[in-house]
C-alpha cells in the first residue's frame, strides 16, 4: 500500500468546522460577501447576491414547492447562473441533488428519474419538450423552468430570452400545466435565512456507469463532499490565492470534476468562476476570455486545450496572469499539454478522479509536475494496486488501482449488490482502472475499465448504445467500441448484424440520433455477418477492438 504524504498543514482546516455543504456556503457569504462569485454572459453575481436568490429560492421549495425534507430534486440546467444559485437553494432547503446531464435524450431522462425517484426539477425552458414526455412515469410534482437570460439585468434578459425562442427558435413548443416560472420563485422574499436540514447524510447523487450497464447513482454525503474540497484546497492553494482569482468554468457543472472545483472549492475560497454554456462553441469562449481583464486559472479537458491552441484569436487573449491550468475528465496528451504551455505560458496539472470519489483522488504536485502522470494522491487518501486476488503489487507494478479515504461515496443508490462489489469491507473502492505508482508516489493509468468509450471527457457505456441499436426491428445483434480519434480523443465504432439487407446505414444512425445524447451516436458504422463470442455467447468486445487496432495498423 502507498499512503499519501499528509501535509502537515492539513490540521489547520478542521473538517469538524463543516458539518454540511450548507455550511460552506453559508461561510463564504459571510466571509466573502462583496466578491464576484459567479459570470455568466457578462453579469456577475456577488456572494452577497448569491446568498439572498438562494435563500429566497429555499424559502420557496420549503414554503410551496410540496417537496419535503430529503426528497430528490434534478437540475438539468447547462453552465448558467441559475446553476449555483439551486444548488444552494436545494441545500439548504433539505433536499438531495440529482445533477442532470442537459443534453439528455427523453430516454435517458425517465431512466435517471425513475431510478433515483425524483419529486422535483429546475430545468432550462430548452429541454421541456422532453420532460412533457416522460413526466407521466415520474414521481415529479414540482416543476421550476427557467430561461436562459433570467438573472440577466433588463433589458437584456428580455431581449436574450425572445431571440432564444423564436429568432434562433431554440426551446421547441411544450405544455406542462404546474410548471412554475424561475422569475416568481425567486420573488418569494424570505424575512430571514431560511435553512431545514434533510435528516439524511446524503447531499448529492450523480450518476455514473461504472464499466456496464446503465447509469447507476453515487451517494455523495455532506462528509464526501467537505472532504474532498478541503483535499483539492490543500494541494491547490500554492496556485490559486483565496478571494483573488478568476478561474474559467467551460466543462458542464453538471459533471462532478466541474462541480467540485467551481461550486465547492470556488465558493469556499471566495474566487470569481467564469461560467461558459456552450464551450463548443469556440469562437464565442475566445471572445468571453478576450473581454476579460485577467485569467488566473482554467479548468478543462485534452480535447478543449487542443482546439483553443487551433483557435485563429487565441493569441489575443491575455493569459499573463493564468497560474493553474487543471486537467481531468480523459488522458491528457503530452503533445496537449506541451502546445498549451507555449501557447498560454501556463503548466497543465493533471489530476485523476472518479465519481464515486466526489471525484479527486490524486494531482500534480505544483513543485513537480509529471507529465504522463495523474500526479500524487490528495492528503488523507491511501492508493494501491493489487492484482486480481486483491493482493497488494506494490511500486512498479500494473494492477487495478484501489482507493480508500474520507472521499469515497457511501454507495450506490437503492443498489446494494454494486456497492458490495464496488466496495471492500475495509473501505477500498475498486476502480477498475489499471494503474502504476512510481517510487516518488506518481499515479500512471495504464488501462482504463475494459469497456468504457471516453468521447471528449464523457463517459459512454457501449452496453447502453448496443441496447438502443438493438431496439431497431431491423437489427440483430450490435457491438460498440472506442477507436482513437484526434478531435475526441475517442469515438465509438458501432458493428452491426442485420436481420435482413434492408436496412440501412442512415437507419442506424438516424435510430440513435432519436434515442441517445449526441455524444454517444457512433461516428462510424459497420456491417457484419457475426461478431465474435465466448462459448457462452457473450461478444468480445475485447476480440474487436484487437481486429480494428490490427487493420488500422496494417492500413
Amino acid at each position: 500500500m502507498f499512503a499519501a504524504p499528509r501535509l502537515s498543514n492539513l490540521a489547520d482546516i478542521n473538517p469538524e468546522q463543516f458539518q454540511t455543504i450548507v455550511d460552506v456556503f453559508e461561510h463564504s457569504f459571510k466571509t466573502h460577501p462583496d466578491k464576484p462569485a459567479f459570470s455568466c454572459f457578462g453579469h456577475t453575481l456577488t456572494f452577497r447576491e448569491l446568498d439572498i436568490l438562494s435563500a429566497r429560492m429555499a424559502t420557496w421549495f420549503i414554503n410551496h414547492s410540496g417537496l419535503q425534507a430529503g426528497d430528490r430534486i434534478a437540475i438539468q440546467l447547462p453552465n448558467v447562473l441559475q446553476f449555483p444559485v439551486t444548488v444552494i437553494a436545494a441545500a439548504r432547503a433539505g433536499l438531495v441533488i440529482v445533477n442532470t446531464n442537459p443534453l439528455y435524450t427523453a430516454r435517458e431522462m425517465q431512466h435517471q428519474f425513475m431510478d433515483s425517484g425524483v419529486k422535483g426539477i429546475v430545468i432550462l425552458e430548452n429541454f421541456c419538450d422532453k420532460l412533457e414526455k416522460v413526466l407521466p412515469n415520474t414521481d415529479i410534482s414540482c416543476v421550476v423552468v427557467t430561461q436562459l437570460a433570467d438573472l440577466l439585468p433588463q433589458p437584456k434578459r428580455m431581449l436574450m430570452n425572445l431571440a432564444v425562442k423564436y429568432l434562433k427558435r431554440m426551446v421547441p413548443a411544450w405544455r406542462i400545466p404546474q410548471a412554475v416560472r424561475w422569475t416568481q420563485v425567486i420573488n418569494t422574499v424570505p424575512a430571514s435565512v431560511i435553512r431545514r436540514d434533510s435528516g439524511t447524510d446524503v447531499a448529492i447523487v450523480l450518476y455514473t456507469g461504472g464499466t456496464t450497464g446503465l447509469a447507476k447513482g453515487a451517494m455523495l454525503t455532506h462528509k464526501n463532499l467537505v472532504f474532498n474540497m478541503m483535499q483539492l484546497r490543500e494541494v491547490s492553494k500554492p496556485l490559486i490565492r483565496d478571494g483573488a482569482d478568476t478561474i474559467i468554468a467551460p466543462l458542464p457543472l453538471y459533471h462532478t470534476y466541474a462541480f467540485m472545483f467551481h461550486c465547492m472549492a470556488g465558493v469556499y475560497a471566495g474566487n470569481l468562476s467564469v461560467l461558459i454554456p456552450n464551450p463548443r462553441d469556440l469562437d464565442g469562449l475566445i471572445k468571453t476570455l478576450k473581454a476579460l481583464p485577467v485569467i488566473n486559472g482554467f479548468v478543462g479537458i485534452n480535447t478543449l486545450f487542443l482546439a483553443m491552441c487551433r483557435h485563429k484569436e487565441i493569441s489575443q487573449v491575455n493569459f499573463s496572469q493564468m497560474r493553474f491550468t487543471g486537467a481531468g475528465g480523459m488522458a491528457l496528451t503530452i503533445s496537449v499539454a506541451e502546445e498549451w504551455q507555449r501557447v498560454t505560458g501556463c503548466q497543465v496539472y493533471e489530476g485523476y478522479g472518479l465519481t464515486e470519489c466526489s471525484p479527486v483522488v490524486s494531482v500534480n504536485p505544483h513543485d513537480k509536475v509529471k507529465i504522463g502522470t495523474v500526479g500524487k494522491p490528495v492528503p488523507s487518501t491511501d492508493v494501491m494496486v493489487v492484482d486480481e486476488q486483491g493482493n497488494d503489487l506494490g511500486f512498479g507494478e500494473k494492477g487495478e488501482l484501489w482507493i480508500r479515504g474520507p472521499q469515497v461515496m457511501k454507495g450506490y443508490w437503492l443498489n446494494d449488490a454494486a456497492t458490495r462489489d464496488a466496495i471492500t469491507a475495509e473501505g477500498w473502492f475498486k476502480t477498475g482502472d489499471f494503474a502504476m505508482i512510481d517510487d516518488e508516489g506518481f499515479i500512471k493509468i495504464v488501462d482504463r475499465k475494459k469497456d468504457m468509450i471516453i468521447v471528449s471527457g464523457f463517459n459512454v457505456f457501449p452496453s447502453e448504445v448496443e441496447e438502443v441499436v438493438n431496439s431497431h426491428p431491423g437489427v440483430a445483434e450490435s457491438a460498440a467500441i472506442g477507436v482513437p480519434s484526434e478531435k475526441t480523443g475517442e469515438a465509438i465504432k458501432l458493428f452491426v448484424v442485420r436481420r435482413d439487407n434492408v436496412l440501412t446505414l442512415d437507419d442506424v444512425t438516424a435510430h440513435c440520433r432519436e434515442n441517445l445524447t449526441a455524444y454517444k451516436v457512433p461516428k462510424d458504422i459497420v456491417f457484419v455477418d457475426d461478431l465474435p463470442k465466448s462459448n457462452v455467447g457473450k461478444i468480445l468486445r475485447r476480440e474487436i477492438r484487437e481486429q480494428e487496432s490490427q487493420r488500422t495498423t496494417k492500413q
